[in-house]
């Protein structure tokens, strides 16, 4: 072998193992890399099998019997059921009038014991009992109209009668009761169809009482567009919006009103064109809400529900001690609970203002207090995604909006009201599963709401239900508010 030869190989060898050290150290790096991911997606398993698990929890309570046991035994922050100490019984009110007596005399036997031997006594009992008065027949009302002759039509016309519907075998009592018990009470159709022909001897299919729907939706639209006006003219509303189903599709109700008016519009999205479409683009008024991007920019202030931040902050705290030891942070325990009790306290501040315990004027300092004690709890990054995402939001741009309520009379910490307006419907939405057309769609907008208006109003809705059905658009108008100014 030559020198120049072995010489050859001793420097191939040498570069074979400088590449082989290349080789080696990207594969490392790319093995670190993987390992990092992998860590990564773990970890993101495991936040999102604790988040399904409290989901699971939420909808699937435990099955556990509630123990009997004394008040003073109940464990630290748990409180017994019913009202709460101090609040005062419901008490029936004693009736204003009684419509008939009946005299009962006295037993002769005693009715616990069976003892014959009863003495009568002078004085007397009195029990007032109220009931309600079934009466299972209809009024069928003959109308004789009187016909002119119409040289424009070139046909004898008619004119309707008090309380009559022309061309239709119900009138407007029963056909305002049935969408009463609809759109007030819930009840399906057939169960209406059934409920007025065992109580009330009156006849009809359930097509019938979509039918009576369907007319009174029709008479209601131009109120409905002018309710729209209303919400787009008040000072301070609530919005909400929830899901819903229509042929099958995803849709949803969209709610926005105050404690006077009450505006619900099922649409196809969930987008912030819809938003607009409610609350118009010029919307000048304070608008109470959740965190939800479409209602940016609607309204000059708007206020962030603070129930919803406390709900939040439970449910990281939930979710978070369902993650293996290894991977929780001891600080987000802190951190919510820390979330939890401020915003409560902020709550409180609410009440007493509402109350008169506290004045507008001296609200100006506890907000600056509010914003740095804010400020002390937020200030340290947190490991845990939902936990890092909430505290980021607290001290983001958005945060002035957490303390409109302190700026400005009226407006509440909360967005309770427009939680329990929704709430007619989330339950309806069992009953009825939904629409099926268009039409079920603009019924189911139109008629909740004036319903509900109705009720804000100190309305009964099912007499305004029936003025709708007689009476001309300007009268029931007039009818629907208290005030028809």
């Amino acid at each position: 072998m030559s020198t120049t030869w072995v010489l050859g190989e001793y420097r191939l060898a040498d570069h074979q193992y400088q590449e082989h050290l290349r080789i080696i150290e990207t594969l490392g790096d790319g093995v670190k890399a993987r390992d990092d991911r992998i860590h990564l997606l773990e970890r993101e398993n495991v936040e999102l099998k604790a988040k399904l698990t409290a989901v699971h929890h939420r909808q699937f309570k435990t099955n556990k019997k509630k123990s009997c046991e004394p008040v003073a035994s109940l464990p630290a922050g748990e409180k017994k059921r019913g009202a709460p100490v101090g609040h005062p019984g419901w008490v029936r009110p004693k009736p204003d009038h009684i419509d008939r007596t009946v005299q009962v005399p006295a037993p002769t036997i005693c009715p616990h014991c069976r003892s014959d031997n009863l003495t009568l006594m002078e004085e007397t009992t009195e029990h007032l009992q109220e009931d309600i008065v079934i009466q299972p027949r209809t009024v069928v009302t003959r109308y004789l109209h009187g016909q002119a002759f119409c040289s424009r039509c070139n046909h004898p016309v008619v004119q309707s009668g008090k309380n009559e519907l022309l061309n239709a075998p119900i009138g407007p009592v029963a056909k305002s009761a049935a969408i009463y018990l609809r759109y007030r009470m819930g009840i399906p159709y057939r169960k209406v169809s059934t409920l007025f022909k065992e109580l009330f001897g009156l006849k009809f299919v359930p097509a019938s009482a979509l039918g009576f729907d369907r007319k009174a939706a029709v008479r209601a639209r131009p109120i409905y567009e002018d309710l729209r006006e209303k919400i787009r003219a008040s000072d301070k509303l609530h919005a909400d919006e929830t899901s819903w189903r229509n042929d099958g599709l995803n849709h949803y109700v969209w709610y926005a009103g105050n404690d006077d008016l009450a505006f619900f519009h099922l649409d196809r999205h969930r987008s912030a064109e819809v938003a607009k479409f409610i609350f118009g683009k010029d919307f000048q008024g304070t608008l109470i809400r959740d965190r939800y991007a479409a209602y940016n920019g609607i309204g000059l202030n708007w206020q962030a529900c603070l129930a919803h931040i406390i709900t939040t902050a439970k449910e990281i705290n939930r979710e978070h001690a369902l993650l293996p030891q290894p991977d929780q942070d001891v600080r987000v325990d802190s951190f919510a609970g820390h979330v939890q009790d401020f915003f409560s306290k902020a709550c409180e501040t609410a009440r007493k203002l509402k109350a008169g315990i506290l004045s507008y004027p001296s609200a100006t300092p506890i907000e600056n207090q509010f914003l740095k004690k804010l400020s002390v709890i937020c200030q340290q990054p947190l490991g845990f995604k939902p936990a890092e995402t909430l505290r980021k939001y607290l001290i983001g741009p958005e945060q002035k909006n957490l303390f409109t309520f302190l700026r400005i009379p009226g407006v509440p910490p909360t967005n309770n009201q427009a939680e329990q307006s929704l709430r007619y419907l989330v339950i309806f939405r069992k009953v009825c599963f939904g629409t099926r057309s268009q039409s079920g769609l603009e019924t189911h907008s139109i008629l909740p709401s004036l319903v509900y208006t109705a009720r804000r109003q100190g309305v009964h809705p099912r007499e305004f239900l029936q003025i709708l059905l007689t009476d001309n658009t300007d009268f029931a108008q007039k009818a629907l508010y208290n005030n028809s100014s």
